[in-house]
């Protein structure tokens, strides 16, 4: 029976925020990947090389406050930015959909933030660059986050999910290059990470058309009702509560177990070079888990569950941790950083999947997903409070590694709570 106009109309609106059905194309994929690369890429290179150099430089003395001030407070930004752009995002009414005015704007406000970071020469001035660089970014990660959930059918959610999570890791090995092959200098360093934030978010929004929301469907613009939104009851929906907790306790595992690696290899394994160390670790580290991602993201869409691989994931995260606790030599820190990575890429895949499946509300995926990433970014701000107790009081590597495998299998057991998921 054919539909009446005005049918035919609700029909293509409710269509928008409809669990998806129709495939994605590689094409599709690959670009929203090299978005999510460029997200990434502008996150983690300036962490772990950018930052640290430039404070080293402004106040060699006390560079090491300096930094955790720094990062703390872009680490605070990203908490509260990420589930705010992601709530006006799922409020967007624009012809160009929901999803790609907040990446093309987050990648010109991060890359703008980055420019004012570049030029600053107190560590004050750094502090508000980065923070503003965090503000852009994460509304960019908002917007390049929620595309699977809302385009991408459940027969491919795992496998997209595994080519996206991977650019977390191939984003700090290419950063890492670039810094220090093809650029010379902070500000240069700051400047390209900038070009190429936005530059690669470019095939994404300009070739990937996507539905508008109907003015009729945006939801409630008042602020009292959008700040209570950001409280999802656990007790309302559980599965959405313990998927979050789970990522926390796995977040936070890996972070215990990446974070010391270069005083580790300088003080446990007595390696020389350790600087190099770390980076030949990441890079083993990022291959594992290139390894696992994809093929697990297929069977994982294959047969439909999402429960046991995250338990299998942790169970081998937890086994590389071991493996730092008990043996410090490089022969073992090699083969830890390939295990290791080759749970975390199972993870990357098959976690993600498993979170769009447990969201509340259709409109307010982008919301509800930035509230799932405070899981990730969490862990990042505690891992270094938890990591140095440890250290001095608890058995030094040993504990720590070992205090990190018991954080990672908790997150694995846990999982087996979310009901509505297989």
């Amino acid at each position: 029976m054919a539909h009446a106009p005005e049918e035919a109309a609700e029909d293509d609106a409710t269509a928008v925020l409809a669990e998806p059905t129709v495939p994605v194309t590689a094409g599709w994929t690959a670009n929203l990947s090299l978005s999510t690369l460029a997200v990434f890429m502008a996150f983690m290179t300036p962490i772990q090389i950018l930052l640290p150099l430039q404070l080293e430089q402004i106040d060699p003395h006390d560079k090491n406050t300096a930094l955790s001030l720094v990062t703390g407070l872009g680490a605070l930004v990203a908490v509260l930015a990420n589930p705010i752009a992601g709530a006006w995002s799922d409020r967007t009414t624009s012809r160009f959909g929901r999803r790609r005015p907040w990446i093309l704007g987050g990648a010109l406000a991060g890359a703008a933030g980055l420019a004012v970071t570049a030029s600053q020469h107190t560590v004050a001035g750094v502090a508000v660059g980065w923070c503003l660089a965090q503000a852009g970014l994460n509304a960019m990660l908002a917007g390049v986050t929620t595309p699977i959930a809302d385009r991408v059918p459940l027969t491919q959610r795992a496998v997209v999910s595994g080519w996206t999570g991977l650019m977390q890791s191939v984003g700090l090995v290419l950063g890492a290059l670039i810094t220090a092959l093809l650029v010379t200098g902070v500000r240069s360093g700051y400047v390209t990470l900038a070009l190429l934030t936005v530059v690669l978010a470019l095939p994404f929004v300009l070739r990937h058309g996507e539905p508008p929301l109907p003015r009729a469907l945006r939801p409630a613009v008042d602020v009292r009702t959008l700040v209570r939104s950001f409280w999802v009851s656990p007790r309302k929906h559980p599965d959405f509560g313990w998927a979050w907790f789970t990522r926390f306790l796995i977040n936070l595992g890996n972070a215990l177990g990446t974070l010391y690696l270069f005083y580790f290899l300088a003080d446990a394994v007595h390696y020389g070079d350790p600087g190099t160390g770390v980076l030949v670790l990441t890079v083993l580290y990022t291959l594992c888990a290139a390894l696992t991602a994809i093929p697990v993201g297929v069977l994982s869409d294959r047969v439909g569950r999402r429960k046991g691989f995250v338990a299998v994931c942790s169970l081998v995260m937890a086994a590389a941790a071991l493996l730092l606790a008990l043996v410090h030599t490089w022969p073992s820190a090699l083969a830890a950083a390939a295990v290791l990575g080759a749970g975390y890429g199972i993870y990357l895949a098959v976690d993600q999947a498993l979170v769009t499946q447990v969201l509340p509300e259709a409109a307010d995926r982008a919301k509800d997903l930035g509230v799932i990433n405070i899981a990730n970014s969490g862990p990042q701000v505690l891992a270094p409070a938890l990591a140095a107790p440890v250290i001095a009081h608890l058995g030094g590597y040993t504990g720590l590694y070992a205090t990190a495998a018991l954080v990672i299998l908790a997150g694995g057991l846990l999982v087996h709570r979310i009901r509505g998921v297989a």
